[in-house]
């Protein structure tokens, strides 16, 4: 009963974590009142806890500040409410329509390769181009990857697959590059949406060799729409690809709406029809 007791009073209140949602978009409590079309002193009051909001008032304040939907029941939890938001493991059956959309979107773009990851960056499923990437230079600690399969614990991380000296960097002509873009979407994630596993892979990171000098050189400002992407191939040679990422912005699942797509494109059209078949 006492630990119970002590658990209550560490949880933040509902007022605290929406002070900290503000702060962190940079909103004042009057910019706040203006998204919710509310007044600032009901912000005020809410915040302070001299206002109890009810369950329409949470979430209107949670879209105001487009908190992620994980968070959004952090927030209604904290307001005395329940969860509105499920989230679905992948493998469960219900999944099952989405799990073969995702298979024919990954399977269509090898054979450059696509993979999908969660929030956290790690890999759920991955085309057969990319699966075999991966496990050719596969991490110690992480399980080979079977093509278009959710992937068995534990994940692959494509931030510590780039970063990581025994990964993909001798395979990367333009590996700081590539580091500097991929962790400035990083950092700019975690600012915007704050998680204790993100910030400690961001700083893993960032003690790998290398890696903090190549970071230092990017021009800041948010994440680029595209990053370039040279690799090495087996003959000796390079490919230029781009690599672009795509969410499910529409989902209401939490597993769904964090779900992101990477997809490697070649840059010149020549290639891309020599290497399906198509040149001359």
């Amino acid at each position: 009963m006492a630990q119970m007791l002590s658990d209550a009073r560490a949880r933040p209140g509902f007022g605290d974590l929406l002070t900290r949602w503000r702060k962190t978009r940079r909103m004042s409590q009057l910019g706040l009142a203006l998204e919710a079309e509310i007044s600032s002193r009901h912000v005020s009051f809410i915040e302070t806890g001299r206002a109890r909001p009810s369950r329409d008032m949470v979430l209107r304040l949670a879209r105001a500040l487009d908190v992620p939907l994980r968070e959004r029941n952090d927030l209604l939890l904290a307001a005395g409410f329940a969860p509105v938001h499920r989230e679905t493991p992948l493998d469960a059956p219900e999944m099952a329509p989405m799990l073969a959309a995702l298979r024919i979107i990954l399977g269509r773009h090898d054979p450059f390769g696509a993979v999908a990851m969660d929030r956290n960056w790690d890999i759920v499923m991955a085309s057969h181009a990319s699966s075999a990437l991966f496990n050719a230079r596969r991490l110690p600690g992480v399980a080979a990857i079977e093509p278009l399969t959710v992937t068995a614990a534990p994940q692959p991380n494509m931030i510590r697959a780039i970063c990581h000296p025994d990964g993909f960097r001798p395979l990367l002509v333009n590996w700081a590059e590539i580091v500097a873009e991929t962790l400035a979407r990083v950092e700019y994630e975690a600012a915007r949406d704050p998680s204790p596993k993100r910030r400690a892979l961001l700083d893993e990171a960032l003690a790998y060799p290398d890696v903090a000098a190549a970071r230092a050189v990017s021009l800041g400002g948010p994440p680029p729409l595209m990053i370039p992407v040279v690799m090495r191939g087996a003959d000796g040679g390079t490919v230029e690809l781009i690599s672009t990422i795509a969410t499910l912005g529409t989902a209401e699942d939490i597993t769904l709406r964090e779900l992101r797509i990477e997809a490697f494109y070649p840059v010149d059209p020549a290639v891309e029809a020599e290497v399906r078949g198509g040149g001359a």
